[in-house]
């Protein structure tokens, strides 16, 4: 659905966007991730047709987005940080009118219009001004137009930002429901909210891509060999702990648990089992922790900064 080759972006001196490389399959739900400043929106606005690429190709559905704008467009569905509302209009009138610009035809246009306001759970609002909707309800009705006229693609730039956490697991909702149906990206700030609604994720920072693939195979590979340890007798001073032999580093996490940083290797973690039973701390839970998009997600741009002050 989305080819990217080699995507640059420059506002005079400034490179927002630096050879960015990816793609994004038919029914994929992509998270797409990054800390301020990463070039995501921009890079999702060169998508959009919104501002052109300085550099490299972007495809969407089979088409350029150079060549062929009105047919990309046509394609995609765009829920920005800040939905284009007009407050003075009623949700129904809104959502005519943003059908009318899509270019939704006549006949269909009241059908599409109750079909999004099925879609986004508009009903009680329906007659309502926008202005005098809730945040919640207005991000609903940003996600309605955004879908309003059928696109295969949905580009969702912080979908819930400023909702409290009813509203975004109603936004939530909304969205899984959405992507069973099309292609969907999603960028948030909001990281257990990708983690629970996405397949797949990339991650930018300073415009490129510093880790991208299954979130699963993310997490799997960011748990860097961390053990959670419960013990009956903590020692006094976390620094016995951490003189233990093949131990890298040790945190407290409260309640006699520890997270421990060992070496992947089985025998490692056995020996280290057998020396906190001889010491006396009377291990009562030993396993893998669990690790989160939150973490892996500052690893990598911890990681690739260290990287690139190294190498300046």
């Amino acid at each position: 659905m989305i080819e990217i080759e080699d995507l640059y972006k420059v506002y005079g001196q400034v490179q927002a966007v630096r050879g960015i490389s990816f793609t994004v399959y038919r029914g994929e739900i992509l998270g797409f991730l990054g800390p301020n400043g990463a070039g995501k929106s921009t890079t999702m606005k060169v998508m959009t047709g919104l501002t052109p690429p300085t550099a490299g190709r972007v495809r969407i559905a089979g088409h350029d987005v150079l060549e062929d704008p009105l047919a990309v467009r046509r394609e995609i569905g765009y829920l920005p940080e800040h939905p284009p509302l007009y407050p003075e209009m009623t949700v129904s009138d809104y959502l005519d009118f943003a059908a009318a610009i899509r270019a939704v035809p006549r006949r269909r246009r009241r059908r599409a219009v109750e079909s999004a306001i099925e879609r986004c759970g508009l009903e009680e609002v329906r007659r309502r001004l926008v202005g005098n909707l809730s945040k919640g309800f207005r991000q609903r009705v940003g996600l309605a137009q955004a879908v309003i006229h059928d696109p295969r693609l949905l580009i969702f730039d912080e979908p819930t930002v400023g909702l409290d956490p009813t509203q975004v697991i109603e936004i939530r909702s909304i969205v899984r429901d959405i992507g069973r149906e099309r292609t969907v990206i999603l960028s948030s700030h909001v990281l257990p909210e990708v983690q629970a609604t996405c397949h797949r994720v990339v991650i930018i920072d300073r415009g490129r891509v510093v880790a991208a693939g299954p979130i699963d195979e993310l997490l799997e590979a960011g748990k860097g060999g961390r053990l959670v340890v419960r013990l009956r007798r903590p020692p006094a001073q976390i620094d016995d702990l951490r003189s233990l032999p093949g131990v890298g580093a040790v945190e407290g996490r409260g309640e006699g648990r520890y997270s421990f940083v060992v070496p992947g290797d089985d025998d490692v973690r056995e020996r280290l089992v057998a020396e906190l039973v001889a010491r006396g701390y009377g291990p009562l839970e030993v396993r893998p922790e669990a690790n989160s998009l939150e973490e892996v997600f500052k690893e990598v741009v911890t990681t690739e900064r260290a990287q690139a002050e190294a190498v300046a």
